[in-house]
């Protein structure tokens, strides 16, 4: 059975991500006062509020959770429920990954060619349809009837199948 990275639990992080600004997404800055001739900064408060990203709602419970499926670490804005609706999901889902096999994506297969000629080379077909007056190009495919009239010429050409 192949070795597979598994599903892991999710888990919280304090980290913050994308967060929505109170003040219709304006940041609140620095503002300053005067006093004595002097000018001092004073630093304006900011409010975070979190909302979830699957239904919306916003509220205390609502944190930054990490989840992690087959190797890959996920991060998502989830209330304590839906955090507890992430981790019954990743269960349930653990024994279908663990006991099936990756598919890998198909590569580009090659196209399957049939040789024309058996034991001579593209460049001896040309050069002998130059000798015998058989129209051919310099360069780029050649003709099925060229082809013909070589192996009429040389019946060792002919391909076995």
């Amino acid at each position: 059975m192949p070795i597979r990275a598994p599903i892991r639990r999710a888990f919280s992080r304090a980290a913050p991500r994308r967060d929505v600004m109170v003040g219709r997404g304006i940041r609140y800055g620095q503002g300053r006062r005067v006093g004595e001739g002097k000018e001092h900064k004073v630093q304006m408060a900011e409010k975070v509020i979190r909302v979830d990203d699957i239904d919306g709602s916003e509220g205390d419970d609502v944190a930054k959770r990490d989840f992690e499926v087959l190797g890959r670490t996920f991060t998502i804005d989830l209330s304590e429920d839906n955090f507890k609706r992430l981790n019954e999901m990743l269960d349930a889902l653990a024994p279908f990954i663990e006991n099936a096999a990756e598919v890998k994506p198909a590569g580009k297969g090659r196209k399957s060619r049939v040789a024309k000629i058996k034991g001579y080379t593209n460049g001896d077909v040309r050069e002998w349809a130059l000798r015998d007056g058989v129209e051919v190009s310099e360069r780029g495919k050649i003709s099925d009837e060229v082809y013909a009239a070589f192996i009429d010429a040389h019946p060792d050409a002919k391909p076995d199948a």
